[in-house]
């Protein structure tokens, strides 16, 4: 029978008894259930292949894929062909770092991520966990004020101005995300459309708020961010090779903890897209884009 074992934090919860390859539609139930009211799962010793953990990932939805539609399994690693760990000056590298600010996937895409499944493969010795903030209670959490400052405003969302707060500049079409110059333009509070739940909506990528000054809208951004991400809305996976960790971008934010990078951190991830009733917005325009991508001479 499966067993719901919520977290000592205000999201989350670890899900025993079960094998994901040989779910049941009752466990299914219960997992469905479970994921819409602690907003993360946490599946220990799984060991998943990755035509499995497609497949459990197609039981949310329709998985995103890359933009040549070749794959739905994608591994996440520093880790090089060769076998030898990635320098810093390689764009994969440059992306994993920039992955260790608080951030919800594809939120910079027309199309916003519903889920995000994660399996550990080979883990460091130590670091490297995966961090996660709930930003329903983080929402509640928020004083009148600030809910009705907040409740009618909405931020442009870039991975290329992200990348670039990080110290990182990208060229149009050099990888996933860097394809577009408009900016996705997403409330600052976002309404669940299963649970109805008010979260906060914003994170690393989320970077101007139109009418507002730029200085003002990041120090908004940046407040809003540092008081959401605390305990105890927060919770630090540990990984052990085997591990299945899911959540739902709609309402909470992850992050990757750093390790020893001349170590090996090889994770396979499955993403699975959004409904278009509640997560596709229109893309741009936002005239401020240009700024994070290399002129038209350096494409």
């Amino acid at each position: 029978m499966v067993t719901v074992t919520p977290l000592e934090t205000t999201l989350g919860a670890r899900i025993t008894e079960i094998k994901i390859p040989e779910m049941t539609n009752d466990e299914w139930t219960v997992v469905e259930a479970a994921f819409h009211e602690h907003g993360a799962l946490v599946f220990p010793d799984q060991h998943l292949t990755d035509e499995e953990q497609s497949t459990f990932g197609e039981r949310f939805g329709d998985i995103e894929m890359l933009r040549d539609g070749s794959q739905k399994a994608v591994a996440i690693s520093n880790q090089k062909p060769d076998g030898t760990a990635m320098d810093a000056e390689e764009t994969r590298f440059k992306t994993l770092r920039g992955n260790e600010g608080w951030h919800t996937d594809s939120s910079y895409m027309p199309l916003a991520a519903k889920v995000s499944i994660l399996s550990a493969q080979v883990v460091p010795s130590s670091g490297g966990e995966t961090e996660l903030a709930d930003m329903r209670a983080a929402y509640d959490a928020l004083d009148e004020v600030t809910r009705e400052r907040i409740a009618d405003l909405a931020a442009y969302h870039s991975l290329y101005a992200s990348q670039a707060k990080a110290g990182y500049t990208f060229k149009t079409g050099e990888g996933y995300g860097y394809h577009t110059k408009g900016a996705p333009l997403r409330p600052l509070v976002k309404v669940h459309p299963v649970t109805g739940r008010k979260s906060l909506f914003i994170g690393r990528h989320a970077y101007r708020i139109p009418g507002m000054p730029d200085d003002e809208a990041q120090a908004l951004l940046d407040d809003l961010l540092d008081a959401a991400c605390k305990p105890p809305r927060t919770y630090a996976h540990q990984w052990k090779a085997g591990d299945v960790m899911l959540w739902d971008n709609r309402c909470i934010l992850h992050r990757a903890c750093p390790y020893d990078y001349n170590e090996i951190r090889v994770m396979r991830h499955v993403r699975v897209a959004g409904e278009p009733e509640s997560e596709l917005v229109v893309t741009g325009p936002d005239e401020h884009a240009d700024a994070f991508v290399p002129s038209t001479s350096n494409r």
